[in-house]
């Protein structure tokens, strides 16, 4: 059957997209991630205090993302994005880059790419993969001032308005808001649901926000994913 061009759907997701590959969320326990205390490691105040030890906080979450896979859910994505190029925007609030290892291209990380470093001296920006930060200088000024690639809290987003973009379009195209793995306390997700005529959730719990969403899917993302494959694919070819 053939897609309609003018569609379009909006893949959006969070930490839990990821969680079944081994990473965990950034809010599993109290304040803490992998037992660092959050404000000490993802705010500047934290990177003013000990710069140090915030950058081998990244460094170590590099070397974490090594051993880890893409699970069904990131390749579902992937083999949406693929068959529908045109009509899915790839949206995460996710460092990792478990979905371009799956085969996901034009992926929209808001809060920044893990395995990129750069200078904040110039802005160059550069991908060390999974190696650590330490003797890397830039290679455009030759600085010694490189850092993670990541947003940390008291810091501008700047792809926000990427995302505030691909909400327009979606609402001119009266499109389709899928939302996997985040319970919308980092970003209103439940208002994101007003620029859609449908919406699908799918997380491991039920919140505040399931009331907003035309379909939820309470369960792990791989065992929904070919669920939401079928949603977005009948929703774009109908």
């Amino acid at each position: 059957m053939q897609t309609n061009r003018a569609k379009r759907v909006m893949i959006f997701s969070g930490a839990g997209l990821s969680a079944e590959s081994g990473l965990r969320t950034f809010r599993d326990s109290g304040g803490l991630w992998e037992e660092y205390d959050i404000m000490e490691v993802c705010s500047t105040k934290g990177f003013e205090r000990d710069r140090q030890k915030v950058l081998d906080f990244y460094d170590k979450r590099r070397m974490q993302l090594a051993n880890v896979s893409p699970n069904a859910a990131h390749a579902m994505i992937a083999t949406l994005k693929a068959k529908y190029t045109e009509n899915i925007a790839v949206i995460t609030q996710n460092v990792d880059d478990l979905l371009e290892r799956a085969g996901c291209a034009n992926v929209l990380h808001l809060h920044g790419f893990l395995p990129e470093i750069y200078c904040e001296k110039c802005g160059y920006t550069t991908n060390i993969g999974y190696t650590g930060i330490q003797g890397h200088i830039c290679k455009k000024c030759h600085a010694y001032t490189m850092r993670h690639n990541i947003v940390m809290f008291g810091e501008y987003a700047p792809n926000y308005a990427m995302l505030d973009s691909e909400l327009l379009a979606l609402r001119e195209a009266q499109g389709l808001f899928v939302c996997i793995g985040t319970s919308g306390e980092v970003l209103n997700v439940a208002q994101f649901t007003q620029y859609a005529s449908k919406s699908i959730l799918n997380n491991l719990e039920s919140s505040f926000i399931d009331k907003y969403f035309d379909i939820c899917l309470i369960e792990h993302a791989t065992s929904a994913a070919h669920k939401i494959q079928m949603l977005v694919s009948e929703f774009l070819e109908s």
